[in-house]
């Protein structure tokens, strides 16, 4: 995820420059960030998941989108609206659907790192969703073979679990949903 410029942009101005592309752009805190393809590996463990989730999923009031679908946090406290394509998202609220986007934090978002979008999944996104409602983040890391699990507790503290090897990442917000990193990475 690189950033586009590093001149501050309104969100007008961001909407207007995602009308003139078909790239995927992100806008968070007055910058705009432009998103690579994905490469193949990340597409293949980005499938998986999402097969995972819907699974888990069936028969529920919830739903699984992939990317690219828009998710916008439009706070009225901070007077900002970001903008953010996750990888995988999860949500619970289908009236939060517009027509080309969904308004509000998702329950559950995963993100899958690639070399160009570490600092912006780590650090960025990780601020985002925690600071804004999210209450469970999951960042899955091919380089390294792991997943990184942020969640909320009881006192909306966020939590922190580093799952690899044979140990299984479970959801606390999506029940019956858990991966084997080792299934996920081979």
């Amino acid at each position: 995820m690189g950033l586009l410029s590093e001149k501050h942009s309104t969100y007008e101005e961001f909407e207007k420059l995602r009308e003139k592309t078909d790239e995927i752009l992100e806008y968070i805190d007055g910058l705009i960030y432009m998103s690579p393809s994905p490469s193949i590996k990340h597409q293949e463990i980005s499938s998986y998941l999402h097969g995972e989730l819907y699974n888990a999923l069936k028969g529920k009031e919830c739903s699984v989108f992939a990317a690219p679908t828009d998710v916008l946090f439009d706070n009225p406290y901070d007077n900002a609206r970001k903008k953010v394509v996750p990888d995988l998202f999860v949500t619970c609220n289908p009236d939060n659907f517009t027509e080309n986007e969904y308004v509000g934090p998702p329950e559950f978002i995963i993100e899958i790192l690639s070399p160009s979008s570490r600092s912006h999944d780590m650090i960025t996104k990780l601020n985002l969703y925690m600071n804004n409602g999210v209450n469970e983040y999951w960042i899955v890391d091919p380089m390294k073979n792991h997943i990184m699990v942020y969640t909320k507790d009881d006192n909306n503290e966020v939590q922190f679990d580093l799952v690899n090897g044979d140990n299984r990442a479970v959801s606390r917000t999506i029940a019956d949903f858990g991966i084997n990193p080792a299934d996920l990475f081979k």
